[in-house]
């Protein structure tokens, strides 16, 4: 028996728990946060049941992929790479329309986000490129163009629908790249060059942006259907056509204007008000699991704001739980990259682990008020379809990395370089 389950569970077992808890935390608090998604209706076991089968699906496409050795993932960067851009045009140009973004695509009746396969397809394409050119001395001072083309090529199309995505890749890749020993001076010129192009980025938004600067929360007013028409028919504007969206995330964050609860608009900002209801109510201690009451009035309870139910219903220990399962991800990662005989498998593996955290740390900031809303659900945890599936498929990844890094606490040569960080 034992012998049968270490031949289907292989891998760290570490990264395994965290996994198992994750999906259990996930099962629990999706269940809980799905009353929204039964008003009316009799099948109230349908949205547990379906996430259960997602993450059925997910398990096996992980179980897959774990028993593929590592060096054939550099097999798969040549098409993955091609068919994520090609589905981002095609989501920008066509795709299925959602909360006000165009970031789905259906294909063979499977609708899925080619935001979440470009994460996986700039991750190996970085893995590669950063290990392909290791030097004695660090990564070759090339390494940095070729990164910044292909990343170009998915970022900006992913930008115009998804900021908060296409800034999470960004930062994923710039951290592979200090990991890889890219040389500091290019990584300091770089860093300088976003750092510009944020400031215009935010003036364009403040620009094209619709909404008034001057009015305040109780008096804002939503765009109407013949303004946003208008906006749209604009060539420019068209391209930025979320730079409402944006602009009020940012005015709402930064208005530091003191509003009694009484006078708060829970109509204009729904999502942070009830949220912030969900963390005090808490009292630090939590409810107790299906005690929530406000995935009643959270319109992304379970996904974008699950983090808050979770706050709400576990408390300040239920909190921690689950971002203390991240950073052990995180540490997990680097101890099997520290092992790792080749470069490639290292940086992918770091690659897909910050990936993760630091959308899982996006989530908790936006659910406990730190950080504008962004849209990015908790990996593992929240409701999804494509995501959760792909997010189950970048841990049989690095499962499989696990499989093969060494068993002890040797370090590799210094001729790959990247130990020198890691260290």
């Amino acid at each position: 028996m034992n012998s049968n389950l270490t031949n289907i569970f292989k891998g760290d077992k570490v990264i395994w728990m965290i996994f198992f808890f994750l999906c259990i935390i996930s099962v629990i608090e999706v269940y809980s946060a799905s009353s929204r998604l039964t008003y009316g209706v009799d099948a109230y076991w349908t949205p547990i049941l379906k996430h259960i089968g997602i993450l059925f699906m997910g398990v096996l496409s992980m179980l897959v992929v774990l028993n593929v050795k590592c060096k054939y993932f550099k097999l798969v960067t040549p098409v993955l790479l091609p068919f994520a851009f090609i589905t981002l045009i095609w989501a920008l140009v066509g795709g299925e329309n959602k909360n006000d973004a165009s970031r789905w695509v259906s294909m063979m009746g499977i609708s899925f986000q080619p935001s979440e396969i470009a994460k996986g397809a700039i991750i190996l394409a970085t893995a590669q490129i950063l290990s392909a050119m290791q030097t004695a001395k660090g990564a070759d001072s090339k390494a940095i163009k070729y990164i910044l083309i292909v990343l170009a090529f998915i970022v900006i199309p992913i930008m115009v629908e998804n900021l908060s995505t296409a800034v999470l890749i960004v930062v994923t890749v710039i951290l592979m790249m200090f990991i890889g020993r890219v040389p500091m001076r290019q990584l300091g010129k770089l860093l300088g060059v976003l750092a510009i192009m944020g400031v215009l980025a935010v003036s364009s938004i403040l620009i094209v942006g619709k909404r008034d600067n001057t009015v305040k929360n109780s008096d804002k007013q939503n765009l109407t259907e013949e303004v946003k028409k208008e906006k749209k028919e604009n060539s420019i504007e068209k391209i930025l056509h979320r730079a409402d969206t944006w602009k009020g995330r940012i005015y709402d964050f930064f208005d530091n204007e003191y509003i009694p609860p009484e006078k708060f608009d829970l109509d204009e900002n729904a999502q942070v008000g009830h949220a912030n209801i969900a963390i005090a109510s808490s009292k630090g201690i939590g409810k107790g699991p299906g005690n929530s009451t406000e995935r009643d009035f959270l319109t992304h309870a379970v996904s974008d704001f699950i983090y808050a139910i979770i706050v709400e219903e576990m408390g300040l220990i239920g909190a921690i739980v689950v971002a203390a399962l991240y950073i052990m991800l995180l540490f997990r990662a680097g101890r099997i990259a520290s092992r790792c005989e080749n470069a490639f498998p290292a940086f992918l593996i770091m690659g897909l682990a910050i990936m993760l955290v630091m959308q899982a740390l996006m989530n908790m900031l936006v659910a406990v008020g730190l950080a504008p809303v962004t849209g990015q659900p908790l990996p593992l945890v929240s409701k999804g379809g494509s995501s959760s599936v792909i997010n189950c498929i970048f841990i049989g990844v690095m499962l499989s990395i696990s499989r093969s890094a060494k068993k002890n606490d040797a370090i590799p040569s210094a001729n790959h370089g990247y130990m020198q960080i890691m260290e």
